[in-house]
């Protein structure tokens, strides 16, 4: 699209007021300077409301952030909802809160279509058939970097129809985003161990195409697997059946990955420079944990013995794996969630190949960190010594779970595996040493563990 249509002009303040009070903005702590480089236009089908999607820089600190901001304008008042400002088209509202938006949201991803605006052109791209019309809509809370709307649907003949979430991406980046281009094609294999997808929301702006939006099933009266852990834990119920499925289920979508996408050879470039970025993240801990300083040379003596092994070929991977990102849904088992990965860094980097050992290394910590977890609340003498062994019972059982899907031997890779896991116990001690410091203990036993000091 020509650089020459975008908007280009300031935010009004009442907007800019709003956007740095919301949850998904990632410049609190600085003054912004928003500017809307474009906007698009969607139809609601209703001449009383209507709906733009503005794309707004904030370019603070020398940075330039771009966030996605729907609003609606109605003719008349929204019962029972604030609204955002009035102006001279009407009365102004969040969009994503907004019944009309949803389903005009709906609409284009099942459906197709197009949209346009000023230096902006969206397309809807379905990937299942059948019709659904939105029926009611709500806004689903706590989410930090997206907004994610729960629509109940009705089919053609408006009976009620399977619910489904829509994501709606807040902090915009060029590239196929990883939660869309890879439960897409998971599910499109017939794999129940994700959502069934819906279709999506692409945008061009500056030239370049991402997504938008990404419309999915939902799945009511569920619990994700860090509330079964816990809960699990704390109440000193073996866990070893549950972990043995979500390592299938971990397996089979790693093998489908394997199957749909390219994979690469780990060439001695690339180990060499993992195991360096390892080190590097080493040094920022022992930085920000001096008392992890005595344990430097064993921690190199994991990585070092991890080059020693064969490694595996690299593949598409989840890139955020832990507990939390999985359902434990009835009469279908596990499901994976939310392959967005890291949401800060550019899709560039997000779609290159990684080690599939990184999930099972990251679901790894995160059985230590339900046991952590259930340690530091419990009041109990004996809690610490039941939740390791609980902790211990579920990572055997989820690599063995593993193990016999993927049909091979996690311990040709074992140093590899110990070294991701100290590796993300790193990082977490440093997240741990800066925010939440009475957790702390969690990562650093684990860092003791995996470099073999605890005896």
């Amino acid at each position: 699209m020509d650089a020459s249509t975008r908007t280009d002009r300031p935010v009004p303040a009442w907007l800019a007021d709003w956007i740095a009070t919301q949850r998904w903005f990632g410049g609190k702590g600085r003054t912004p300077e928003l500017h809307e480089i474009g906007r698009w236009i969607l139809a609601t089908g209703d001449d009383a409301v209507t709906a733009d999607v503005a794309l707004i820089a904030d370019t603070a600190g020398g940075e330039r952030t771009l966030y996605q901001v729907p609003i609606t304008t109605r003719r008349d008042p929204a019962e029972g909802r604030e609204p955002l400002a009035s102006t001279d088209a009407g009365i102004v509202y969040d969009g994503a809160s907004d019944p009309a938006f949803a389903s005009a949201l709906l609409q284009l991803a099942s459906q197709g279509g197009d949209a346009s605006g000023p230096g902006v052109q969206v397309t809807g791209v379905p990937s299942a058939s059948g019709v659904l019309r939105a029926a009611s809509s709500k806004v689903l809370s706590g989410e930090q970097s997206n907004t994610s709307i729960i629509i109940d649907t009705v089919d053609v003949s408006r009976v009620a129809a399977d619910p489904v979430i829509i994501k709606l991406f807040r902090t915009l980046h060029p590239g196929q985003n990883p939660d869309v281009e890879l439960q897409t094609a998971i599910a499109a294999t017939g794999s129940t161990a994700v959502p069934r997808s819906i279709g999506s929301i692409e945008g061009v702006w500056d030239g370049q195409l991402g997504h938008l939006a990404f419309a999915q099933e939902f799945l009511p009266g569920t619990e994700d697997a860090w509330r079964v852990a816990t809960a699990a834990v704390n109440s000193g119920t073996p866990f070893e059946t549950e972990a043995a499925g979500l390592g299938d289920a971990t397996a089979e979508v790693h093998e489908i990955l394997s199957e749909v996408f390219p994979t690469a050879s780990p060439s001695r470039e690339r180990v060499a420079g993992i195991i360096d970025s390892m080190a590097a993240r080493a040094s920022q801990a022992i930085a920000a944990v001096p008392e992890l300083a005595p344990l430097r040379e064993a921690i190199d003596g994991v990585y070092a013995a991890a080059l020693l092994e064969p490694w595996p070929q690299f593949q598409r991977i989840h890139g955020d794996y832990h507990l939390g990102q999985v359902l434990l849904v009835p009469d279908r088992g596990w499901v994976l969630l939310d392959f967005e990965g890291e949401p800060l860094r550019p899709m560039s980097e997000r779609a290159v190949p990684d080690l599939a050992l990184r999930d099972v290394a990251g679901m790894l910590r995160s059985f230590d960190y339900a046991a952590g977890a259930s340690e530091l609340i419990s009041t109990h003498p004996g809690q610490a010594e039941t939740a390791r062994a609980w902790a211990a019972d579920a990572r055997r059982a989820f690599l063995a779970g593993y193990e016999k899907r993927a049909g091979i031997e996690l311990q040709e890779n074992a140093q590899l595996l110990a070294a991701l896991e100290l590796d993300k116990a790193l990082y977490e001690a440093v997240y741990e040493a800066r925010n939440r410091p009475t957790w702390l203990p969690i990562p650093t036993a684990a860092i003791v563990r995996l470099v073999s000091l605890d005896g």
